[in-house]
C-alpha cells in the first residue's frame, strides 16, 4: 500500500512555501493517477508522521515500512525516531536513496572529513562512478481495500485560496510524465549546446528539471542513464559533461547540508556573523521582490520568478548579488523569498546558492565578486530579449540602453514610451557607489579585497 502523510512542520523547520505547495498538490494528483493505472490508489493522511503510521499499521497489520530518504536536518531526526520506535514494535523499517547519486556520508576526504570545496568533491564523486542501472516499473500494485479511509487532496488545502497560480499552470506539468517529457525534450534539442547556452536567459538552453528532481519525480541516476543511452558516451560531449557537473553541484549542496545542518540559518564562514548588513526597509525589499528595482535584468528575473515559479540560474545569481551586495540586505531575506516563490525550492540548493553569492559559504564566490547587472545583461542577454519579455515597459528601448535606461537621454526615453520614475523606476541605488560601500563594509569586517 502506498501512503502519503502530510505532516505539520515543527518549530525551526522551513515550512513549505506557496509555490512548492502548489507543485505538491499537482504532483500528488499525477502520482495517484499513475498508481490507479496499476490497480491501486494512494492513501492520504494528515498529522504527525509516527502517529499516522501507527494508525495505518493498526488498520492493515503491516509488517514492513519503507520510504525514500529526505535530507533536511529535522526530517533526518524525525525519520530516525520513527525507525527506532517502529523497530521496537517488531516491524521491519527501511529507507532508501532515490534522489542522489550517493548518500551525503558516502563521499569523504581521506581522513573522513566532509568536503568544503566543490572541485575535489566532484572528482571524488566521479571516481565512485555515476553510472547506475535503472529498475523497471512494476506492472501492477496490490489492491487497497475499498473501505480503507483516505483524505481527499482538497483536505490538505495546498492550493492558494486566491488564484494567483495561472503562470505556474502555463509553465509546468508536475509529475513523472512531465519530468520524462522535459528530459526527452532537453536531450533532443538542448543538451548538445548546453555548455555554451546555459548562461543565456534569453534562450531555452537549460533542462528545467530542477523542480522534478526536488520532488523526486525523476532522479539524477535516471538522468545520467538517459544521457548515456541517448549519446552512447558522455565523455567528450561538452554539453553532457557540463550538465552532469551541474547535477554534481546539486549533490554537493546536499553533502554540505548534511554535514553542516546549521547553514540554512547561519553562515558557514563564521566571520560573517559580524558583517554589517543594512536593516531591510520594507519598501526596498518589496521593490526587489516584485521586480521594481530600476535595474532591468534584476527586475526581469524577479518577475519571471513571480509569474512562473522559476528563474534562470544566471539571473538568480545577479538578482541575489544585487540584494546582498548593492542593497546589502541579509542573504536570509532573499533565501526566504526564493523559498516561498520557487517551485524548485530545495533547502540544500537554496542554502548553498545564497551563501555562495553572499561569500559566506563553502567554496563561495569572494565577497568582493559583485555582479554588475548591466554588464551581465549585455553579455548574457545581448539583444535584450529577456528583459523585453519580462519588463515590457522597456520593450521599445534600443538595445544599447535596454540594460541601463537611466543612461539614455530623457527625450529619447520619452519617445520610446518610458518616463523614469513614472513608467519605470529609477535605480534603487547607484551601482558603482553601492559596490564601493559593500567593499568598505567587507573591509571593516576584516576581509581582504
Amino acid at each position: 500500500m502506498l501512503l502519503f502523510i502530510h505532516a505539520p512542520k515543527e518549530d525551526g523547520e522551513w515550512a513549505m512555501g506557496a509555490a512548492s505547495r502548489w507543485w505538491l498538490h499537482h504532483s500528488i494528483v499525477a502520482f495517484d493517477e499513475s498508481i490507479r493505472r496499476l490497480g491501486s490508489r494512494l492513501i492520504i493522511r494528515q498529522g504527525p508522521s509516527l502517529a499516522m503510521l501507527r494508525q495505518v499499521i493498526a488498520e492493515t497489520g503491516a509488517q514492513r515500512i519503507v520510504w525514500n530518504r529526505a535530507y533536511e536536518p529535522r526530517t533526518i531526526e524525525r525519520d530516525k525516531e520513527i525507525k527506532e520506535s517502529l523497530r521496537q514494535d517488531g516491524l521491519i523499517v527501511e529507507s532508501f536513496n532515490s534522489t542522489l547519486f550517493y548518500e551525503p556520508w558516502e563521499v569523504k576526504r581521506a581522513k573522513g572529513e566532509p568536503y568544503k570545496v566543490f572541485t575535489p568533491y566532484w572528482k571524488a564523486l566521479q571516481s565512485k562512478g555515476l553510472e547506475h542501472s535503472i529498475l523497471p516499473l512494476p506492472r501492477s500494485l496490490t489492491l487497497v481495500p475499498a473501505d480503507m479511509e483516505s483524505l481527499t487532496l482538497e483536505n490538505l488545502e495546498l492550493l492558494p485560496k486566491i488564484p494567483w497560480d495561472g503562470g505556474l499552470r502555463d509553465a509546468w506539468h508536475p509529475g513523472e510524465k512531465g519530468a520524462l517529457t522535459m528530459l526527452d525534450e532537453f536531450l533532443d534539442s538542448e543538451i548538445g549546446g548546453y555548455s555554451a547556452e546555459r548562461d543565456r536567459p534569453d534562450h531555452a538552453g537549460t533542462s528545467r528539471l530542477s523542480p522534478y528532481l526536488h520532488f523526486g519525480e525523476i532522479g539524477p541516476r535516471q538522468v545520467a542513464w538517459a544521457i548515456q543511452a541517448k549519446l552512447g558516451c558522455m565523455d567528450g560531449n561538452a554539453g553532457a559533461e557540463s550538465f552532469i557537473r551541474q547535477l554534481g553541484w546539486r549533490e554537493f549542496a546536499h553533502h554540505l547540508l548534511f554535514h553542516f545542518p546549521h547553514t540554512p540559518e547561519s553562515p558557514l564562514n563564521e566571520s560573517f556573523l559580524s558583517f554589517r548588513w543594512n536593516e531591510p526597509q520594507s519598501q526596498t525589499l518589496q521593490a526587489w521582490q516584485t521586480g521594481k528595482t530600476g535595474i532591468p535584468l534584476v527586475d526581469a528575473g524577479m518577475r519571471e520568478l513571480w509569474h512562473t515559479g522559476w528563474m534562470h540560474n544566471r539571473v538568480r545569481m545577479v538578482a541575489a548579488s544585487f540584494l546582498v551586495k548593492n542593497l546589502r540586505i541579509h542573504w536570509l531575506e532573499g533565501a526566504r523569498w526564493f523559498w516561498d516563490t520557487l517551485v524548485d525550492a530545495d533547502l540544500a540548493n537554496n542554502t548553498i546558492g545564497w551563501q555562495w553569492v553572499a561569500g559566506c559559504g563553502a567554496d563561495a564566490a569572494p565577497y568582493f565578486r559583485i555582479f554588475n547587472p548591466v554588464l551581465q545583461g549585455q553579455r548574457f542577454d545581448p539583444n535584450g530579449d529577456y528583459v523585453r519579455r519580462w519588463v515590457p515597459e522597456l520593450a521599445q528601448l534600443p538595445t544599447r540602453f535596454i540594460h541601463q535606461p537611466w543612461q539614455m537621454p530623457t527625450a529619447d526615453l520619452e519617445s520610446s514610451g518610458v518616463r523614469l520614475g513614472v513608467d519605470y523606476p529609477y535605480p534603487l541605488v547607484d551601482l558603482k557607489l553601492s559596490r564601493e560601500q559593500a567593499l568598505e563594509a567587507f573591509k571593516q569586517m576584516g576581509g581582504r579585497v
